[in-house]
């Protein structure tokens, strides 16, 4: 079985791999698509991010969907299409968005209900503990059933794989609390910016405003519901209106991990604001904490999710989001080095997609 393999950066890999025996409470899946990300792409461009580093080979991935080959003897089925959350399982031949992750679920964390900060997580392609976490770039692999989301007829395999990077953004508009008829500031608008963006409009805001430095992001911010789109780049004042009266925005939602998109926010950022950073920077970041004080903002940090993947897949399911203009493209996982300099060229492309078929 063939998967994605990055050694170091720049040496990605089609190597064979094998694939385990599929276990009592567990599913065999084929996979038909997977999204690369942006973590992808730092392993990939960098050989890590921040302090993690790829140590030794591994598959990449985590945003995939595919159909389910092999149950094990233990997974009920009885109940065709059942995703993770309920008492059964998905059969053969049921179509699913792979969730990619494996909180331990004894750990303290796990048990306040804390699952994105598990003592022992396994997520699918990364290098965040040694050995590293395999990813899901791969033909078929074996997971557990309870990762397994039964997707509905109509739903592309594309739109499947979108499940984990639109569970990111309802993670961050969960930590916002409430937004209904809330004034919203996105922050960049690569794919997690332009989700974040979708799932604050579900959340009943009511004014989004997006900001980003390239052009093409922006117009896709508009394609999915951004109220104004501002090239910063271009315009670097046209932000400035918002700062009247200490600022008109009651939510930021930081999703570029620029030190100066996040400074310039908070001009415009109301008294008692809420800042959600979903962003990653490369470095750690300087904040002015004198205007942090004086405007009594609260900071929150998003990280991950949990019970927002089932939802994710659940507003895809029902057609409640469309994620369908943030593909830009899908190619062969075989031809992987085109589809990663394609995704990382923000000018051309959003979401580029690899077809494992």
């Amino acid at each position: 079985m063939d998967a994605l393999v990055i050694h170091a950066p720049g040496d990605l890999r089609i190597e064979d791999v094998p694939t385990p025996e599929v276990g009592a409470s567990q599913v065999r899946v084929r996979v038909r698509a997977g999204g690369i990300c942006g973590s992808d792409l730092h392993y990939y461009q960098h050989g890590g991010f921040g302090t993690i580093r790829i140590q030794q080979p591994m598959v990449l991935g985590h945003e995939v969907a595919g159909v389910v080959e092999a149950v094990g003897p233990g997974v009920d089925t009885r109940v065709k299409g059942q995703s993770a959350g309920q008492s059964g399982g998905p059969s053969v031949g049921t179509r699913v968005a792979v969730c990619p992750s494996r909180p331990c679920g004894t750990c303290r964390f796990c048990q306040l209900g804390l699952q994105n900060h598990c003592l022992d997580m396994r997520y699918y392609g990364s290098a965040m503990r040694m050995p590293h976490v395999q990813g899901a770039f791969r033909q078929e692999m074996v997971i557990e059933a309870n990762q397994a989301f039964a997707l509905a007829d109509g739903i592309s395999d594309a739109e499947g794989a979108m499940a984990e990077p639109l569970a990111v953004a309802l993670h961050a508009v969960n930590r916002a609390g409430p937004l209904l008829g809330k004034s919203v500031l996105v922050t960049g608008c690569g794919p997690i910016g332009a989700l974040t963006i979708i799932a604050a409009r579900r959340a009943g805001a009511t004014h989004i405003v997006a900001t980003d430095v390239v052009a093409q992001p922006l117009r896709k911010a508009a394609k999915v519901g951004a109220d104004e789109t501002i090239n910063v780049a271009e315009q670097p004042e046209a932000l400035a209106r918002y700062g009247a009266d200490k600022g008109q925005f009651d939510v930021l939602f930081e999703a570029s991990g620029n030190e100066r998109a996040l400074r310039s926010a908070f001009e415009v950022l109301r008294p008692r604001g809420v800042i959600v950073q979903v962003g990653l920077s490369a470095a750690e970041l300087t904040l002015p904490l004198n205007t942090l004080v004086g405007k009594e903002f609260d900071l929150r940090g998003a990280f991950r999710f949990h019970e927002e993947f089932g939802v994710a897949v659940q507003l895809i399911n029902q057609g409640l989001v469309d994620l369908k203009p943030l593909v830009s493209a899908t190619l062969s996982f075989r031809d992987a080095g085109r589809a990663f300099a394609l995704a990382a060229d923000r000018t051309q492309s959003m979401k580029v997609l690899l077809s494992f078929d």
